[in-house]
């Protein structure tokens, strides 16, 4: 961390004003968003000032444009749509208006805007951006300004931020509110299919997109981007037939907006519900969702991305030059980076000039040799291994593999509980929470003999395992017995799923953002409950072993005012300070505090204590209520992010295999047994990477079960200082603006420069 003092120099935004709008359709995340650009530019000395009803509040200007305060954006994180307004405004796509909007910044002294919206309110903003120069000479000859206020305010900084459901803006992974749309998508999909599976042969159509056909394992998806060749009707027909024949009971469709056939012709719903009922006599509803996914509250991952997007935008506009293109805060893997906007949005626009011109990219289909595959779960339950475990299996299926099922982890397995799984096996999988197949703690050591034994009765060629760090323990050591049993000289890999996201090689693991969700909407209903009473303060405790993850990161998402955690020792005058600023912030109008701690973090200062000790010092302040969260954040289905990144990270562990088992394949047997033939694969920075575990053990605390390196700590500094805390934020990462080619084409290098390590 930077010195404070040489943090405040390099970040002042004493004398500057940054105005704050959202623009175009609405999208959960926004509120997150604006709360986090106010309250980082109040922190640094800025002055911040919300435009609402987007554009058309800044042409209207007077009460449209009103200075933000730190209380203003209290309690708006967990809150739907924009409370600041959106709106269409004609008048800013004409001169005039952009001259009026202009006058409106001047006489308050914004020069520094900060836009959450779609390409076209982006694109709208570098416009005014580059007239922003001559629209103030227009403005000095006309005599509402002076020469003075041109000099004053000659330059006109623009940050983007793209909120959109619908995550169709170039250069990002992610846009802001289209996790939160997936979960009111996934929540419909699920209450259909809970209705519909005691229903005779029903099928459903629904209105949603490709991601969405993902998380609730779809059985046809039409969309834009991807025409189905000649033919398709028969086809999907056919698909529907066969689900008949293995007593399937219920078939989802879905159709994305726009969804068109390879000779440009519409596809509706009432079309293909119209298909089904005619070739196959089934009965078939249509669910078209609309305004549903913009509703509801917004997702924890939406509520980060949208804070650690905000406080970027911020720093962004503090270190513009006047040189200094417009850039968009994007999510690039696991990072927010600064991309040219203009790149980004003229990427966009192409995108669908092609699909336009039907320049459809062809379908690649998998292909492989056939070896026999096992797939294993290890470890504590987390949602989203049953997702992960049915990718594995069907995409290990299409390339040519038979596919084994390892039911109870590591005991199962030294047991003879195998059995081979089917295509069909896996239907319904992705929704379902906890896990399928059965998963145990067990170790492999103990039972080595009969674990290679079973190896060798079913001739698995390679090994698939799912799990938190016991599994990553155990494939250390079926690594290391490879001398002893070459029954396990066969390529292994791990992904990882667990909770506790305490995985090292990996930012993210399977199952963590569905306990984020679970802790995110428990606070929520705690501080709901005390709404109308007087001043209080909750005690959360998280689960996580050592990792302070779930605190963390469950406490930048419910808004707390602290998170104590193991990696960052605290003591008693830390939580003393703690208590004496919440005192404070309780004096004012702020009614709910909100403190998180993960189970873990000292033995001696126990959740308890912290209770008694807020209880104690908030005396006739607040008074104060305790919650230890338990085993629920395991439980319940997973969320979308986790369906779609269990199933595609188990796509390439699948296809990592197929690549392996050919690698290794000599004279006829796979024989593996160099450090690369066991890794595992996880999210490090912006791409999935594969790592032998053996490299791993040096980044690795075995004593406490956690990476030595946590990447998430650098989100406490931004926690606290949306918590209204004076620290200092690290931005040794900041200021890349990247192009968006350079940084595509690096990507894929890197990519393909691990594949052939490999």
């Amino acid at each position: 961390m930077p010195d404070s003092k040489k943090f405040f120099e390099n970040l002042s935004g004493a004398g500057k004003s940054i105005g704050v709008l959202t623009s175009g359709g609405d999208a959960q995340g926004m509120n997150a968003a604006v709360r986090a650009v106010v309250r980082m530019g109040i922190y640094v000395g800025a002055k911040v000032y919300f435009i609402h009803e987007g554009y058309q509040g800044m042409v209207d200007g007077g009460d449209n444009i009103k200075e933000a305060t730190w209380e203003s954006v209290s309690s708006m994180l967990q809150l739907g749509g924009t409370v600041i307004g959106s709106a269409r405004c004609k008048e800013f796509r004409t001169h005039d208006g952009r001259l009026r909007a202009a006058l409106n910044l001047v006489q308050l002294g914004i020069t520094n805007l900060c836009v959450i919206g779609g390409d076209g309110s982006l694109t709208g903003a570098n416009l005014f951006r580059e007239e922003w120069s001559g629209l103030l000479e227009e403005l000095v000859q006309s005599g509402q300004i002076d020469e003075q206020a041109v000099e004053t305010h000659s330059v006109l900084h623009i940050v983007g931020m793209v909120g959109s459901i619908d995550n169709d803006f170039c250069g990002t992974d992610m846009t802001i509110g289209t996790d939160s749309a997936l979960h009111r998508i996934i929540e419909v999909v699920d209450a259909i299919m809970t209705t519909a599976q005691s229903q005779v042969q029903t099928s459903f159509v629904l209105y949603l997109a490709l991601v969405s056909a993902l998380a609730c394992g779809a059985d046809w998806v039409l969309i834009p981007e991807m025409p189905p060749e000649d033919g398709w009707e028969e086809q999907m027909c056919q698909k529907l037939s066969e689900n008949r024949a293995d007593k399937k009971r219920l078939n989802i469709i879905i159709v994305a907006e726009g969804a068109l056939d390879s000779h440009n012709r519409s596809i509706t719903t009432d079309y293909v519900k119209d298909l089904v009922v005619r070739c196959l006599g089934f009965d078939t509803r249509v669910t078209i969702l609309g305004h549903v996914q913009r509703g509801g509250t917004p997702s924890a991952f939406d509520r980060i991305l949208a804070s650690r997007m905000g406080v970027e935008a911020v720093l962004a506009l503090l270190e513009a030059s006047p040189d200094t293109p417009a850039c968009v805060v994007s999510l690039r893997g696991n990072q927010a980076i600064r991309l040219p906007l203009m790149e980004c949005v003229q990427m966009t626009q192409e995108v669908q000039k092609a699909m336009d011109e039907k320049n459809f990219e062809e379908a690649v289909k998998l292909r492989g040799s056939p070896y026999n595959v096992a797939v294993l779960n290890v470890g504590a339950p987390a949602a989203g291994m049953n997702a992960a475990v049915r990718s594995a299996v069907r995409v290990g299926i299409t390339e040519g593999h038979t596919m084994f099922a390892v039911h109870d982890g590591f005991e199962g397995f030294s047991k003879g509980q195998i059995t081979e799984i089917k295509w069909g096996d896996v239907g319904g999988w992705t929704g379902q929470g906890g896990s399928l197949l059965g998963t145990k703690r067990t170790l492999p050591a103990k039972h080595l003999n009969k674990i290679a034994e079973q190896i060798r009765i079913h001739n698995i060629g390679a090994l698939l395992v799912i799990g938190g760090f016991e599994a990553y323990l155990g494939l250390l050591e079926l690594l290391a017995a490879r001398s002893k049993h070459p029954e396990l000289c066969v390529p292994m890999v791990m992904v990882p799923s667990t909770v506790s996201n305490n995985i090292p090689g990996s930012d993210l693991s399977i199952g963590a953002d569905t306990a984020l969700n679970a802790i995110t909407n428990t606070c929520d209903r705690i501080k709901q409950s005390a709404s109308g009473t007087k001043r209080r303060v909750f005690i959360i405790e998280t689960m996580g072993g050592y990792c302070g993850y779930l605190a963390t990161v469950g406490a930048l998402a419910a808004g707390a005012d602290a998170a104590y955690i193991y990696e960052e020792p605290f003591s008693i005058r830390d939580l003393q300070t703690n208590v004496e600023h919440l005192t404070e912030k309780m004096k004012t109008s702020i009614q709910r505090g909100l403190v998180l701690r993960n189970e873990n973090s000292n033995e001696n200062f126990t959740t308890d204590f912290i209770y008694q000790l807020y209880t104690e010092e908030g005396k006739g302040v607040f008074d104060c209520r305790k919650n230890v969260l338990g085993h629920m954040q395991q439980g319940g289905a997973p969320s979308p992010f986790d369906r779609n990144f269990g199933t595609k990270i188990a796509a390439k562990a699948m296809q990592w295999i197929s690549k392996k088992l050919k690698e290794f394949y000599i004279e006829g047997r796979v024989f593996a047994n160099t450090e690369d033939s066991a890794c595992l694969l996880g999210m490090r920075r912006r791409a999935l990477v594969f790592q032998p575990v053996t490299q791993l053990k040096e980044e690795t605390d075995f004593e406490h079960r956690i990476p030595k390196e946590q990447w998430w700590l650098k989100l406490r500094p931004l926690m606290k200082i949306l918590a209204k805390y004076k620290t200092s934020y690290d931005v040794s990462d900041s200021g890349q603006l990247e192009h968006v080619a350079g940084l595509r084409t690096r990507d894929e290098n890197e990519v393909e420069k691990e594949c052939e390590e490999e």
